[in-house]
């Protein structure tokens, strides 16, 4: 293990959802602010490979970064991956790319620096055996909606084991599983399903309506692991990996899409019925992760149950719809 603190870190996607919850924990870990950089797209744009470069020159002034963690992405649900498969795919590709090229011509692994690559869950087979390995991410194509950006991610773990392997760069690689907490996005077109169901039923309690719609039905399942856990889970990959071994992140454990719908129903208090939209897709059939390889390997396991989770989301947005309507 190695400590963090008075490590210069670079932070990409810092300023987001996962990346505000990544930046509280590397805090905890007294690593200073004056020490991690967070690059904003509209100064860099990393799918650009002189963006890229330039990050390394100017992130602390002309001193060099010890640690990358690359959690920038392009990234939705179902309606937003059918979009922008071709956006998701180059926009994912191209920033982990650039930053892991430049990385190596920046002189990182001399330094004996590492890179921490986010992975993403839509990387397993679409038919992945229950609960998901990392030995069976080869085993099979992708869900066909998000396969571009799953492909994309999975090809930044190869590209940081070629690295490892002819250069000595030193990496780790996570898969997260579906994300939420406090401060995600929950804009319609673009969020993920417990954002967007959440938004749904308070905008809907508050309007009076009769009824909801959901996305397809109901039948799927998936597994959902709190920010604030996931976060954890990274900044611990950047202490103690030293190779890019693909290790799940998530709470283990998986709810249908139907019993997630009533359960943030009851929890937001909406009183109206839900309807199904079955010409939409349900996406991956099942997922769930077998999480031992994260309590190997990290000594990490989600700490935040999940009623408590959805709770704390709940409220949070509640107190921001309130303060942006006045």
């Amino acid at each position: 293990m190695r400590s963090l603190a008075g490590k210069r870190i670079i932070v990409t996607g810092g300023a987001g959802f996962l990346g505000g919850c990544v930046l509280r924990a590397l805090r905890e870990r007294g690593v200073r602010d004056q020490d991690v950089f967070v690059p904003r797209r509209r100064h860099y744009d990393l799918t650009r490979e002189a963006d890229a470069a330039r990050l390394y020159r100017e992130a602390f002034g002309g001193a060099k970064a010890d640690v990358v963690i690359h959690l920038a992405a392009e990234v939705g649900g179902i309606g937003a991956n059918r979009k922008s498969p071709g956006r998701y795919f180059y926009a994912n590709m191209a920033m982990a790319l650039h930053l892991i090229e430049q990385a190596r011509l920046d002189g990182l692994a001399e330094r004996g620096g590492s890179f921490v690559q986010v992975g993403t869950i839509c990387a397993y087979p679409k038919f992945t055996p229950v609960p998901f390995r990392e030995e069976e991410l080869w085993n099979g194509y992708p869900e066909e909606t998000n396969a571009p950006y799953g492909v994309a991610k999975k090809a930044a773990w190869q590209m940081l084991d070629a690295y490892r392997l002819q250069y000595g760069l030193r990496s780790a690689y996570v898969l997260p599983v579906n994300l939420y907490g406090p401060e995600d996005n929950f804009d319609l077109e673009t969020s993920h399903v417990i954002p967007a169901l959440i938004r749904k039923c308070v905008e809907a309690q508050s309007r009076g309506d009769e009824k909801i719609v959901c996305w397809g039905t109901g039948a799927a399942s998936r597994e959902f692991l709190y920010c604030d856990d996931a976060a954890e889970g990274i900044v611990r990959a950047a202490e103690v990996m030293h190779e890019p071994t693909p290790i799940n992140l998530g709470a283990s454990f998986e709810i249908t899409i139907g019993d997630l719908v009533r359960l943030i129903v009851r929890l937001t208090g909406f009183q109206g019925r839900v309807e199904w939209d079955t010409s939409k897709p349900d996406g991956q059939p099942r997922r769930c992760l077998d999480t031992s390889r994260a309590e190997r390997l990290l000594g990490w396991r989600a700490r935040v149950g999940f009623e408590e989770g959805l709770e704390r989301t709940i409220a949070w947005y509640r107190a921001a719809a309130q303060g942006h309507a006045r």
